[in-house]
């Protein structure tokens, strides 16, 4: 296990490294292997910045989160204003469906609701507001309900592969966990292993399409 000294002076420098955090707004106290981030980042975009980049330290056992916000003068932002400025990059963001989510702002503070098909459209919900002036922070209460169940997605991915691929393709094993596809099993070229990927992406809902395919000699 990497000595605390050790994982502190690497967490530290890769906050240094990061353009996005001002490491000296962050107290960086790591015993055991656990880290405790203390301080108070000048954005919500800023601490969500700082958390990912200590996750990215190997060697980080656990992470403790103590820091909160402190807009600088001049920054803070109405309750109101902030809504506003949420409906709109909620509107603006073509990865996020019209009329879906709603925000909620509470001392600057953005709880989104609503429902959507996939889960990568709550998340650019999340994202999309994350960097606005004055948000101190976000609660994501986007709930997932999927139009299409992991049978159907599967039944159109067999379907299109049917017309797409050159061979048979009932060796390919078609895997659905809500938005993400993994293709598994063999093909007999690359080009039927590309025509498979293609036929994935192409099923209605399909967020992330993971390639496990081998190709026979």
């Amino acid at each position: 296990m990497k000595p605390d000294a050790m994982l502190r002076s690497d967490i530290v420098a890769e906050l240094n490294f990061d353009p996005v955090i001002t490491a000296t707004d962050v107290g960086v106290i790591v015993k055991d292997g656990v880290v405790t981030l203390t301080g108070h980042p000048r954005s919500h975009a800023e601490k969500h910045a700082i958390e990912r980049a200590v996750q990215r330290v190997r060697g980080v056992k656990a992470l403790a989160i103590e820091m909160q916000v402190k807009l600088p003068s001049g920054h803070e932002r109405t309750d109101a204003d902030i809504a506003l400025a949420a409906e709109r990059a909620l509107e603006w963001n073509v990865l996020v469906p019209d009329d879906k989510i709603r925000p909620m702002v509470e001392k600057g503070w953005i709880t989104l609701n609503g429902e959507v098909e996939w889960e990568y459209q709550g998340r650019a919900a999340e994202v999309a507001v994350r960097g606005l002036l004055g948000v101190t922070g976000v609660t994501n209460r986007v709930i997932v309900k999927p139009k299409f169940t992991p049978a159907d997605v599967e039944e159109r991915i067999r379907e299109a592969l049917d017309r797409q691929a050159d061979r048979e393709t009932r060796q390919i094993q078609v895997l659905v966990n809500g938005g993400d596809v993994t293709l598994k099993g063999k093909v007999h070229s690359w080009a039927e292993r590309k025509a498979a990927q293609g036929a994935a992406w192409s099923a209605p809902g399909v967020a992330n399409v993971v390639n496990n395919l081998l190709v026979e000699g």
